[in-house]
């Protein structure tokens, strides 16, 4: 019986511990490719576990286990991971700890139920679940985003992570559950660490609000600049207007004299030309919401300084059923990203189309022509991993979540398109 249960743990450790890399990896590939994947490493790992157990005692096998369950999943991070350096280490760490620490609790509890295997299970099965819906639902999300943000200091995490990681798998000889001096040290040694790494969820919390708070300020500051601009605009527009009208008087005198002359195309000439003076001096109003007028206005105006096609179609009425100033913040996301990602473009392909309507609800489509390839994360995101990216796409999901609003990202013939739906 002791043989079954001893093999049992290692192989549900083997497999747990795959789980664990999949639920902490950010991965370069499809998620079907990258489950298959890793998939297929826990089965052959956890044969030559099986086969390691065989052939040598527990104290033999849990010394050789991390070099044979740790050093694939290593590589497979090598392989699928989209960071380098420290963060994938602490990635594997991450995994490993959390492993260690559901190991720990059945180890325990078996040792103090008097050897009960189903006492055991049943511990195996409540922790398992506990920490999956803690990964999934609470630090996956901050791991990934603070793996974005923070690029300083991972060594010295994982350098305090690697020397848990050596005391527990080498330092401290025996298994716990089955050890007794084993079954003491590491669940305490277990708890220190999980000391430390509240700690780094907690630094990790505040990294993620100071980013966004440093993103809502800028978006803030681009909002009453884009304000200040249109006003400025149509501040310019009406004293151009005022003066044309000064005028007015003097040009009817002088279309007056020449009709009277019988010079009817030199009239019609004079008229076209005051005509058009007229039209450049017009404010191009797309819709009546201020704040979001202020906003299409000022990135359509920076598009078209850096040579970019606008072709816009925006009909909203006077009051909108959202919050104006939430959704000109989405609007601006969105143009800001296509703008930048036409600027990788030769001249003549640069291009932002946009669309929106108010009714029967708010639809919003920007689309832009892209170079390369867009990664999407699980939930149909595009990611980045350039410094200070990314945020954009955050607060458009946030606003999303919030609001009730459907919102999708897609790649199609070279076009990158965003549709949002309220």
């Amino acid at each position: 019986m002791a043989d079954i249960v001893e093999l049992f743990s290692l192989e549900y450790m083997t497999a747990l511990g795959m789980t664990m890399l999949l639920l902490f990896l950010d991965s370069r590939y499809s998620r079907r490719l990258t489950a298959l994947t890793v998939g297929g490493s826990a089965l052959l790992v956890m044969a030559a576990v099986a086969a390691l157990y065989q052939a040598a005692d527990l104290d033999m096998a849990m010394r050789v286990y991390p070099l044979a369950a740790h050093l694939p999943s290593l590589l497979l991070l090598l392989i699928f991971s989209r960071f380098r350096g420290w963060k994938m280490v602490f990635q594997l760490l991450s995994a490993v700890l959390f492993c260690m620490l559901i190991q720990h609790g059945a180890g325990l509890a078996y040792y103090l139920s008097g050897g009960s295997f189903l006492v055991m299970l049943l511990t195996y099965a409540l922790l398992t679940a506990g920490v999956i819906c803690f990964l999934i639902r609470f630090l996956r999300p901050l791991f990934l985003q603070t793996m974005t943000e923070l690029n300083r200091g991972w060594w010295m995490i994982c350098l305090i992570m690697a020397a848990y990681y050596a005391i527990i798998a080498y330092l401290i000889p025996g298994y716990v559950g089955f050890d007794r001096t084993a079954t003491i040290l590491k669940p305490s040694i277990s708890l220190l660490i999980v000391g430390f790494y509240s700690v780094l969820i907690s630094l990790f919390s505040s990294v993620q609000k100071e980013a966004k708070a440093r993103h809502s300020a800028n978006l803030t500051v681009l909002q009453l600049s884009a304000l200040q601009s249109r006003m400025e605009a149509v501040q310019a527009a009406e004293h151009a207007i005022h003066m044309e009208r000064h005028d007015l008087r003097h040009r009817l005198q002088t279309v007056a004299e020449l009709v009277a002359r019988g010079d009817k195309d030199t009239a019609l000439c004079f008229l076209d030309t005051a005509q058009k003076r007229l039209d450049r001096q017009a404010e191009i109003r797309w819709c009546r919401p201020p704040v979001l007028d202020a906003v299409l206005s000022s990135y359509f105006e920076q598009a078209g300084h850096h040579g970019i096609r606008v072709e816009a179609s925006i009909s909203l009425p006077d009051t909108l059923s959202t919050e104006e100033g939430e959704l000109a913040i989405v609007v601006a996301n969105s143009l800001e990203n296509a703008i930048h990602a036409n600027l990788e473009l030769p001249p003549e392909q640069r291009e932002i189309r946009c669309k929106m309507v108010g009714l029967p609800g708010i639809m919003l489509e920007i689309s832009n022509p892209c170079t390369g390839n867009v990664s999407f994360d699980s939930n149909g995101l595009p990611v980045t991993r350039q410094e200070g990216h990314g945020l954009g796409i955050q607060s458009i999901s946030a606003f999303c979540k919030k609001n009730g609003a459907v919102c999708q990202f897609d790649l199609i013939d070279g076009w990158f398109r965003f549709r949002l739906i309220l």
